[in-house]
């Protein structure tokens, strides 16, 4: 699907962009691949990893900006929607700039991708867009709702959208390990609360499900792939075995435990070898034989959350996953 298309993904610069780039580009070999970012000194260190590279292109833009975003997609076969504001805490203090560009962003892409003639979409989402508590999960549930519906949309225009949820990225920028490795020397984590749970994945597995997504889609699926959950608690334990955990309490807008399939889901929602797809309620979607293919049912009432997952990650696969990974942790 990817195989010498032009490619642009949004907010390029961030965790997702700077693995999905070089993956992409070792396996699809692209004609053209777009970075599309708001933030040009990320811009200027990425560009010095892809020297030379006829096929990489860089464009300063801001999803907020509806005319930006149709002079970067002349030309644009496929398109990865991975501009995002992501940290929780922000989002509720800043709620309207969180909805100017989760919520805004969105349908400016969606009007321009359609517009231009794009083939195909896929926004990733999260698993706080799941029974969201949070505005960020809440603009992320919109974000979600829109991408299906970009679908209809788009009436005889014939771009399809789609979209990916996942939880956790393991190591990338900001997130929860490379900050405990941080600060690992002073003795003591603070770890919200001692039951909290959270869905483990690698920015590779994130790749390779976006890559599924592609070659699978209709359009208006929701893919979620199966992935380990992890107790907070056994994280900090298997970053730093001698410091001592202090229970802080739960920051604004935080769950203890996150979902990626509600109950409510489950009446459109199938089952594959390693991932889960919840089909579009619209339209009669959900009985689509095309977009179900070889899926199973889900029982009525299941639901996809990271404390009663069947798979769980040790501190030692952590420990190992670290040792391996400990050179990028943190810095992309």
């Amino acid at each position: 699907m990817l195989t010498q298309k032009s490619i642009l993904i949004t907010g390029g610069t961030g965790s997702f962009g700077n693995t999905f780039v070089p993956m992409t580009l070792a396996r699809y070999n692209p004609r053209r691949l777009v970075i599309y970012s708001r933030d040009e000194m990320k811009q200027w260190e990425m560009a010095k990893k892809f020297q030379g590279d006829p096929r990489v292109r860089f464009f300063i833009g801001d999803v907020r900006d509806r005319e930006r975003l149709y002079r970067a997609l002349d030309g644009i076969d496929v398109v990865v929607h991975a501009a995002a504001t992501k940290i929780v805490p922000t989002a509720e203090y800043n709620p309207f700039e969180c909805v100017k560009t989760n919520v805004i962003g969105a349908m400016n892409l969606i009007d321009a991708c359609i517009d231009k003639g794009v083939e195909r979409v896929v926004a990733l989402s999260t698993d706080k867009a799941s029974s969201p508590v949070n505005l960020y999960g809440a603009t992320k549930l919109a974000s979600d709702k829109l991408f299906v519906a970009g679908n209809s949309y788009a009436g005889a225009h014939g771009t399809r959208f789609a979209v990916v949820r996942y939880g956790n990225v393991m190591g990338s920028r900001g997130s929860v390990i490379p900050f405990f490795m941080s600060i690992r020397d002073r003795g003591v984590l603070p770890v919200t609360d001692e039951r909290m749970t959270r869905f483990m994945i690698t920015l590779e597995q994130g790749v390779e499900l976006v890559w599924h997504a592609f070659d699978d889609m209709v359009g208006g699926e929701i893919y979620v792939r199966k992935i380990p959950s992890m107790r907070i608690v056994d994280l900090a334990r298997a970053v730093a075995p001698e410091a001592r955990i202090e229970f802080v309490g739960i920051r604004p807008g935080e769950k203890l435990h996150e979902q990626m399939i509600s109950p409510e889901d489950s009446f459109y929602t199938y089952e594959y070898a390693d991932h889960y797809k919840i089909l579009p309620a619209i339209h009669n979607w959900d009985a689509s034989a095309e977009r179900i293919k070889d899926g199973t049912k889900v029982p009525e009432g299941f639901d996809y959350s990271s404390h009663t997952n069947s798979d769980w990650m040790s501190a030692e696969a952590l420990q190992s996953w670290i040792a391996q990974n400990r050179e990028k942790i943190g810095l992309l």
